[in-house]
């Protein structure tokens, strides 16, 4: 049997952007041969099936958003300049005229209870993701930006629900400054 031969990472990603569309169910083969320009035959030689394809989806789709998460805190003179920085970066994804939602967010309200691997599997990143906030919090505490009495895990919680939040909230279509103005609210009860 031959081998399939294509960017890994090009697939993964145009199969990422075809879940976010349209969902997972809704997402047919026929969708994913046009956006990854794979044959179905391919997918399956590669992925196994279309599940399989979501779970490879999912992992890629960790790996850029940990490597998306760190650049925000890349030459930023504080903790809290790079969460700032952070919830900026998710007010100009939802202002966009066609509002990209979170994979996980997607997957999570269509396979909840349906496909446990999936389930687990994206349970594992946000407790991962909400692990990395608490991470910046207790660095914060350490510098002096936030007040030692300040529980950095509650805080964490906090923001990825309102993050969550910003982008549920996106889809009413805001006036303009609306998503910046609740994302400055939600960072200014994180300064405390």
């Amino acid at each position: 049997m031959r081998t399939a031969e294509f960017d890994r990472q090009q697939v993964l990603s145009a199969a990422m952007d075809a879940f976010i569309c349209k969902g997972f169910s809704k997402t047919s083969m026929q969708d994913l041969k046009q956006a990854t320009g794979l044959h179905p035959g391919s997918i399956y030689c590669a992925f196994t099936n279309k599940r399989g394809l979501l779970l490879a989806a999912l992992e890629h789709y960790r790996q850029q958003r940990t490597v998306e998460f760190e650049t925000y805190f890349t030459g930023k003179d504080s903790v809290l300049a790079g969460i700032a920085a952070y919830l900026a970066g998710v007010v100009d994804e939802c202002e966009r005229d066609e509002i990209k939602d979170c994979l996980l967010q997607k997957a999570l309200s269509e396979l909840v209870h349906q496909d446990e691997e999936v389930e687990a599997l994206i349970g594992s990143m946000l407790t991962d993701w909400q692990a990395a906030f608490t991470d910046k919090l207790r660095e914060a505490q350490r510098r002096g930006e936030l007040a030692a009495n300040r529980d950095c895990e509650a805080l964490s919680q906090f923001l990825v629900m309102g993050i969550y939040g910003i982008r549920t909230y996106a889809h009413t279509k805001p006036a303009k400054g609306v998503l910046a103005s609740l994302a400055e609210q939600l960072l200014a009860h994180i300064r405390g």
